[in-house]
């Protein structure tokens, strides 16, 4: 419970410092979502990912990644409903974002063809491995870029035209060191309670004879995914949207990558060789729950139902459907 609370704190104050030092740098929202909150809030799945992989568990790493990808898009449904006012789609504007959810959707697609195909061992590690974790380095590249290109601008952008985000205490004013020395602590925090929080869900799953596979793509997946919901809440309520979106969309970049770790840290085979219709099914789970939100991007209807998005009701509903199907091959 403690751990819990650090990392909801944590999570909470992180999007402002973040929105602040993108402000400081001048760079986009979508980057500054995908680079710096998404790559701080993946630290729970680094922690865990490790130290599942070392005790050899890595099934639970590879579950815990993939069903991370999932739970955060489901946590845009979360945000959705905090937003209150329509469709949170209806207010992200900018093509960075689109381009994010894209890039991601191809990388999932690549994992569950990797599954069923078979990986093969290069140089200690699976090749499959390499390959996603390379792709996602330069889908990090590619989206950087994009934000600075005018490839074409919507008709509306929402973000910030009827009010100001909100402001907290002046940061924009602190110094960029301090700014940059808070988050690197809260990302610390963030750190040290998810790992905290990981290993009491993975405890109280194995007390209760849950499957490992469940274990990893839900509990485990749940517990690291705090700091994200965290932090969007918070910036949605700072009417920084775009940051919100694109943290989840750069989170799931970056948990794709620690696919890699998890293969350099673990013994034996190829640990996406490994996987089996279960994970397949994870990966496509997440790559459908991202796509209804990206088609919500695009078309930006301001329609709702349950106080929520279309897209975001859809991506409830798949998660919901999904679990069921999973549940009959989950070992």
């Amino acid at each position: 419970m403690f751990a819990a609370v650090v990392v909801w704190g944590a999570g909470s104050r992180l999007s402002f410092y973040v929105d602040a030092i993108a402000k400081k740098l001048k760079i986009g929202p979508a980057f500054a979502g995908m680079l710096l909150l998404g790559g701080i809030t993946s630290l729970p799945e680094l922690a865990t990912v490790t130290t599942s992989s070392l005790t050899g568990n890595a099934p639970l790493a590879v579950n815990n990644l993939l069903g991370s990808a999932a739970v955060n898009v489901l946590l845009l449904a979360v945000a959705d409903i905090v937003y209150g006012r329509g469709a949170l789609t209806s207010v992200v504007a900018k093509p960075a974002t689109l381009l994010q959810g894209v890039l991601g959707m191809m990388l999932l697609s690549l994992v569950a063809i990797i599954v069923v195909s078979g990986d093969y061992p290069l140089f200690g590690v699976g090749a499959g491995s390499i390959v996603v974790a390379l792709g996602a380095l330069l889908a990090i590249r590619v989206a950087a870029g994009f934000e600075q290109r005018r490839v074409w601008q919507p008709a509306e952008d929402a973000e910030g035209d009827n009010d100001e985000p909100k402001k907290e205490e002046g940061k924009e004013t602190y110094p960029l060191r301090r700014l940059i020395l808070v988050t690197a602590g809260l990302g610390l925090l963030i750190l040290l309670a998810g790992v905290a929080l990981s290993q009491s869900a993975d405890a109280i799953a194995t007390k209760t004879g849950i499957s490992s596979g469940m274990v990893g793509f839900v509990l485990v997946s749940f517990a690291t995914s705090l700091p994200e919901l965290s932090s969007i809440i918070a910036a949605v309520r700072q009417k920084r949207y775009e940051l919100a979106v694109g943290d989840i969309f750069g989170t799931n970049l970056f948990n794709l990558m620690l696919l890699l770790l998890a293969d350099a840290v673990a013994s034996g085979e190829p640990v996406l060789g490994s996987a089996g219709t279960f994970e397949a099914l994870g990966a496509l789970l997440a790559l459908l729950m991202t796509g209804c939100f990206t088609v919500g991007l695009l078309e930006r209807r301001d329609r709702t139902v349950w106080r929520m998005g279309y897209d975001a009701a859809g991506s409830l509903l798949l998660f919901c459907c999904g679990m069921l199907v999973m549940a009959r091959f989950a070992q």
